[in-house]
């Protein structure tokens, strides 16, 4: 399976998750990709939008190298395998996360205009994003929602990710949502035939659409 687009994947993706008894709830979307699949999801669904924006944790020496994951509330999660092999211990990052904690707080205010939400307390939230491939960032998301909200339903909706990655994440949801799980994974772009970058402008456009947020 190939997706035409991010629109078009989000097309497909809220008719699946129409058949899951959605209502009363929000879709938090991922930027930025994910937020155009968010968006269409949204729509479709009459659902507001809102964002979460986690962020790799990388080390000092190589910011790509991603041994894990944090969300905006300094949710962390690691890889140790990872951290073991590079003889690092969680506390020695301890700076790296403050600062991609502060990178998102800057994110959160240029595309939100604030770092608040409102309360999603008894709703369903579904978290969006165009895809997954290890999981860290999705992983850190949930469980930041699942520490800031008391929720009616937690459900993890993307078109494409490994099955593996999806095993692994299924212990933090009520429910996940896949459209496609390919047996042969490289990553999330090989599955859409135009995947090109989404701008700061295009993710404040449809949040300004689509959010119950005063922009």
């Amino acid at each position: 399976m190939v997706f035409r687009d991010r629109v078009e994947a989000g097309t497909m993706l809220a008719e699946a998750i129409r058949k899951s008894a959605f209502d009363d709830g929000v879709v938090l979307a991922i930027p930025r990709g994910g937020v155009v699949v968010g968006a269409q999801v949204a729509r479709m669904l009459k659902a507001p939008l809102d964002l979460i924006i986690p962020r790799k944790i990388g080390t000092f020496h190589n910011p790509e190298a991603a041994v894990g994951a944090v969300a905006q509330d300094g949710t962390a999660i690691f890889n140790h395998s990872v951290l073991k092999m590079m003889g690092l211990r969680e506390d020695d990052l301890q700076d790296v996360i403050d600062e991609q904690v502060a990178e998102i707080r800057r994110r959160m205010k240029m595309y939100r205009g604030q770092e608040d939400y409102p309360s999603y307390d008894n709703k369903q939230v579904v978290l969006v994003d165009d895809g997954i491939a290890t999981g860290y960032t999705v992983m850190a998301a949930l469980r930041s929602v699942r520490k800031m909200f008391s929720l009616k339903k937690l459900i993890l909706a993307v078109p494409v990710a490994p099955a593996g990655t999806l095993d692994v994440l299924r212990s933090d949801v009520d429910e996940v949502i896949c459209l496609f799980t390919p047996p042969v994974f490289y990553a999330v772009g090989q599955f859409y035939t135009d995947f090109s970058q989404v701008s700061d402008e295009e993710v404040i456009h449809l949040l300004r659409e689509l959010s119950t947020i005063r922009l």
